[in-house]
This record gives structure tokens, C-alpha cells and sequence, in this order.
């Protein structure tokens, strides 16, 4: 039986090993290279998004939406939207209801695309809405994935340029975890709706091999 926090300790984060996607990661950084790359993505039936925005350190000033990321489990898509905007191609895909989108605090992230462009977001699934439905409590991405994986996933980049003429490896892999982890966190949701094959417990210790 998995045994769940209802609320993970922040200090168990630090002990668990990280994990980092490690898959194929595709920049994607003209206009041209969208349409490509929508075709593959509109084949799946889910897919994973996340977005970055450039940090501001200066009261007053703030920036659009820089990358999207849309992943599979195998493949991670970086649009690069500073480069080449929110193209039609886009935003028919994140409107496209056939396709389960799923992401952690979509609010925000639609917040923030609706400044380039509308969006009518279509089967859009958001892992703090889902995760309530086991009894937990997390509300962030690290803390949910450490709590049903008992993996780590850093957070060392968020606060980098993302508008850098060339995204470095540690951003591009930070990116993609972000985006190929809300896939794997929804289907793990879903297995343990099903099978009711876990408790919540709170302050107590769990194992790697309990959580996965």
C-alpha cells in the first residue's frame, strides 16, 4: 500500500534523489518550426504544459510569457513564444477538447498566454484540482511529485533568463520536467483513485519503495 503525506514536510525534500526528465527535448524557436510540431503533438491523446516567464527583479516591470512547454512522456516541445509569438497553430491546440491537457496551476499560465493572445482553453486539467481528490493537501509541483514518487524534482532554473538568445541544458531540462511530470502525477492520480491502494499519514517517514 502507498502511504501518502497529507501535507509533505519540506524537509524530506532535501533527503530524495532528483529526478529529471530524459527524453527528447525539441526547441522549437521560428514560426516555421510550429506547425511540425503541433502535427505530432495533436496525435496524442495527453500531453503535459507548462510555461516560463522571464523574472523581474524590479517593481513595476514585468514580462510575457516566454516559453511553453508541451510534452509527451517521451518528447518535450519548447516554444519559444518570445520568438516566435502565439501562433494560430498554438492556440488551435490548446483550445483542441479532443486532447487532455494537463498542468499545475493552469490559472496562472493562461493568465499569462492571454497576454500574447485569447484562449479558450479546452480539457485543461489542473493536478491541484486532482490531488485533492486522494486528500492532499500540496499545492506545488515539487511537493506533490515528491510526495507520490519520493523523487525531487529541482528548481534551480525557474528564476533564469528566459528570453536568453540560447536556453542553456539545465534550463531545457528543467523546462521539460516541469511539462513531462504533470503527465506521469495525473495517470499516478488515477491508478490510486482507482484501486484505493494507499493511506494518508502525516508526519511519519516514507519509503522509496512505499511510494512508488
Amino acid at each position: 500500500m502507498t502511504s501518502l503525506y497529507i501535507s509533505t514536510p519540506k524537509s524530506v525534500l532535501s533527503d530524495l534523489p532528483i529526478y529529471r526528465f530524459e527524453g527528447k527535448i525539441v526547441v522549437i524557436q521560428s514560426k516555421r518550426e510550429v506547425p511540425p510540431a503541433i502535427h505530432m503533438l495533436s496525435k496524442q491523446r495527453i500531453v503535459g504544459i507548462d510555461t516560463e516567464t522571464r523574472p523581474s527583479f524590479r517593481k513595476g516591470i514585468t514580462h510575457k510569457v516566454a516559453l511553453l512547454q508541451i510534452a509527451t512522456k517521451d518528447v518535450c516541445f519548447l516554444f519559444r513564444l518570445n520568438m516566435t509569438g502565439l501562433t494560430n497553430e498554438i492556440i488551435d491546440f490548446l483550445c483542441n477538447p479532443d486532447i487532455i491537457k494537463v498542468g499545475l496551476s493552469l490559472k496562472d499560465d493562461l493568465q499569462m498566454l492571454n497576454k500574447r493572445a485569447k484562449i479558450q482553453p479546452a480539457n485543461w486539467i489542473d493536478l491541484q484540482n486532482e490531488v485533492k481528490k486522494l486528500g492532499v493537501t500540496d499545492m506545488s509541483l515539487q511537493k506533490i511529485f515528491a510526495n507520490l514518487f519520493s523523487q525531487r524534482i529541482s528548481k534551480s532554473a525557474q528564476l533564469s533568463n528566459w528570453e536568453s538568445d540560447v536556453l542553456t541544458p539545465a534550463q531545457k531540462t528543467y523546462a521539460a520536467t516541469d511539462a513531462q511530470s504533470c503527465i506521469l502525477l495525473y495517470e499516478k492520480i488515477n491508478e490510486l483513485l482507482q484501486t484505493r491502494d494507499f493511506e494518508l499519514i502525516e508526519e511519519e517517514q516514507i519509503t522509496t519503495d512505499d511510494a512508488l
